[in-house]
């Protein structure tokens, strides 16, 4: 007689549970990956291009050419254009956000990221930290030129450093659409295309460079509803040291309606497609 013997079966390990990253964590990733954006800035230092040279340019540029034919003489227009290619330079700043976003995707180092114990969307918020770096720079050195060139602010280092930090937050509040461009567009160039398409004429159909009061009544109607109008009016008050006025407000109220309606947007598409 045979006796079979029972072979106990075999149990698969379990799998192991989802990881989920906390608060704290993912604040501490989106940092680490925002000194990663600071790295590529260092070994790529051509990447500043825009944030260094343009507002030196701009602003040489735009207040001996306009200055005397706008306002009389060079430090009458300097209160006027320092604002203008504050605003200008940081909010173009911005769209670099967008295209090297779509860049790293191209390249597939998102692809990497989805692979590592980190919180998803950490490679994206450190994208957007990182700039604001960028924008530092691109102010002070439209400050550094002002200066140079005698633009006193009247209502000194404050005035200053409110100014900086208005024009940061927007720019901040602004990249979130790029980055959804980044996601959703196919191509780097074609987000860098289309974002210069955007801000090309919300800048210069502004108030930015020359008084609105000297264009036509069509163009005045855009200029006053024109969002850059009330971040230019906004800082020019805060640089003067004078009363401020509404501009403020629909300039904060106009950043926090952009975080709140493209943040989630942004990231929902970016955590489908990356």
């Amino acid at each position: 007689m045979t006796t079979t013997l029972a072979t106990p079966a075999t149990t698969a390990p379990p799998l192991p549970a989802a990881r989920t990253v906390g608060l704290r964590d993912t604040v501490a990733q989106s940092l680490t990956m925002a000194h990663r954006g600071l790295i590529k800035v260092k070994h790529n230092p051509e990447q500043l291009f825009d944030v260094v040279v343009q507002p030196i340019i701009f602003t040489v540029m735009f207040t001996y050419i306009f200055g005397g034919a706008i306002s009389g003489d060079i430090a009458s227009y300097l209160p006027i254009i320092i604002p203008g290619i504050l605003v200008q330079t940081v909010i173009t700043a911005s769209i670099v956000t967008g295209t090297q976003l779509r860049e790293d995707m191209d390249k597939g180092v998102f692809d990497r990221f989805t692979s590592l114990p980190i919180a998803r969307i950490a490679p994206l918020a450190g994208a957007l930290l990182s700039d604001m770096v960028r924008y530092a720079i691109a102010s002070t050195i439209t400050f550094a030129m002002g200066y140079a060139m005698g633009f006193r602010p009247g209502g000194g280092i404050v005035g200053v450093v409110a100014a900086v930090l208005l024009v940061m937050v927007c720019a901040f509040a602004i990249s979130w659409i790029f980055a959804l461009m980044g996601v959703l567009m196919s191509k780097a160039s074609s987000v860098q295309g289309i974002s210069m398409l955007v801000l090309f004429p919300l800048t210069f159909m502004s108030n930015a460079f020359v008084p609105a009061d000297t264009m036509p009544g069509w163009m005045q109607t855009f200029v006053s509803l024109n969002p850059v109008s009330h971040i230019v009016t906004a800082v020019r008050e805060l640089l003067s040291g004078g009363p401020v006025g509404i501009d403020l407000v629909w300039a904060l109220v106009g950043a926090a309606v952009i975080v709140a309606v493209f943040a989630p947007i942004t990231m929902r598409a970016y955590m489908r497609n990356a």
